[in-house]
């Protein structure tokens, strides 16, 4: 089976995306499918990739970059021509992303040349991704772009029932299949010892914030929570994890100042391998208060390594994970966080619990294997059908 994968952006400066798609072309190139990912060079606003950092392959997969020409969706009018030449050697396209110029010119070329095609909206098909950033612009881009590419796709491709449930509420009619997505190094992840098991009591507990520095992430909040926790529990302190636009990572430096905590918080910056995995050992709980999130692979990250989790309700994975016990779900406020916070601070077997509990969920759902049997499956029931959108 050969299938080409297009997506607008494989720059770590996107976060999640990027790092969701690397894991698909690794899992999928294991089980023996032949991969191509066509992207643009963009490597964030106003810069582009470096030729050293647009290999030719990638996890597996052959790698295409076109140029970025504009910021506005991303314009690489270089892509069209490949698509085109290209686009019937393959048997399926799998297109991620929403309000793309790629993803549109990718549905469109797969219909004229009778491709059946997948799409992954990424989280965009949600009342927070079409009300925030020119809200005016996606809801005119949804009514005349976006819902035909959808509507006309073999399968619209969820991460979450939560993230396929926000998509209906907008009126949106597709195929949904829901797969979610595997965890990168879920192995290593597994192995490592559970925190509150080794030591049960410490003396400065860590909370843990892993994820791309952005307003959606509502770190605001968390701050907030734990400037209010630390009249409680001094000692208390806070890892945050992750990287963003300067002005704006810039802005919660200063809102920590005037919070006082400055030296209760520690800035890791953006974070990988073994680093991130050192944190995620030394953590005794996790923490993402984010306004929408499609799946959230840091949190999965999390429960795969044994971390008891607080999940704000806009993360996909967080009602599935609270059910197994690995989670709780809090209002993204910052007194709902807090409250959560001392609940777990206050209860070590509770934490001991949840860590094992995370843990056996995590390795259930979020396996590459699992993953990518899931996609195979839905990409060879589309050609087993042969009916292409018209």
């Amino acid at each position: 089976m050969k299938v080409l994968h297009v997506i607008p952006s494989v720059s770590a400066v996107h976060g999640g995306p990027s790092r969701a798609i690397a894991t698909i072309e690794a899992a999928l190139a294991s089980a023996g499918v032949a991969i191509t990912t066509v992207t643009t060079d963009d490597d964030g606003p106003g810069r582009r990739l470096a030729g050293d950092a647009q290999p030719a392959t990638a996890n597996g997969a052959d790698r295409v970059y076109a140029r970025k020409q504009l910021e506005f969706y991303k314009l690489a009018p270089a892509i069209v021509p490949w698509l085109w030449r290209n686009m019937r050697k393959f048997d399926i396209v799998h297109i991620h992303a929403l309000f793309s110029f790629t993803s549109l010119c990718a549905g469109r070329i797969a219909r004229m040349h009778r491709v059946p095609y997948v799409v992954r909206p990424l989280g965009t098909l949600s009342a927070y991704g079409v009300t925030r950033r020119r809200p005016w612009l996606k809801r005119g881009s949804l009514a005349l772009l976006e819902r035909p590419l959808l509507r006309r796709a073999a399968a619209v491709h969820f991460t979450s029932d939560a993230e396929q449930e926000e998509a209906r509420a907008l009126g949106v009619r597709c195929n949904g299949a829901v797969v979610p997505l595997a965890v990168e190094g879920l192995d290593a992840l597994a192995a490592l010892p559970v925190r509150c098991e080794r030591r049960p009591r410490r003396s400065s507990p860590l909370i843990l914030f892993l994820s791309r520095l952005d307003p959606k992430k509502n770190l605001e909040s968390l701050l907030q929570a734990y400037a209010d926790l630390l009249h409680t529990h001094p000692n208390a302190r806070l890892a945050i994890a992750g990287d963003g636009l300067p002005a704006y990572v810039a802005s919660l430096h200063q809102l920590a100042g005037r919070l006082g905590i400055d030296r209760g918080v520690t800035w890791h910056g953006h974070v990988d391998g073994a680093e991130k995995t050192a944190l995620f050992a030394s953590a005794d709980m996790f923490v993402l208060p984010s306004f929408s999130e499609n799946f959230g692979i840091a949190a999965a990250e999390a429960l795969a390594a044994g971390v008891p989790c607080i999940l704000s309700q806009g993360v996909a994975i967080a009602e599935p994970a609270a059910r197994a016990g690995g989670a709780l779900v809090v209002a993204p406020e910052a007194e709902a966080v807090r409250q959560a916070l001392m609940r777990l601070l206050d209860d070590a077997d509770l934490r001991r619990l949840m860590a094992v509990r995370a843990r056996s969920h995590a390795e259930e759902l979020y396996s590459a294997t699992t993953m990518a049997r899931r996609l195979i499956a839905l990409y060879t029931a589309i050609l087993a059908d042969g009916k292409i959108a018209a």
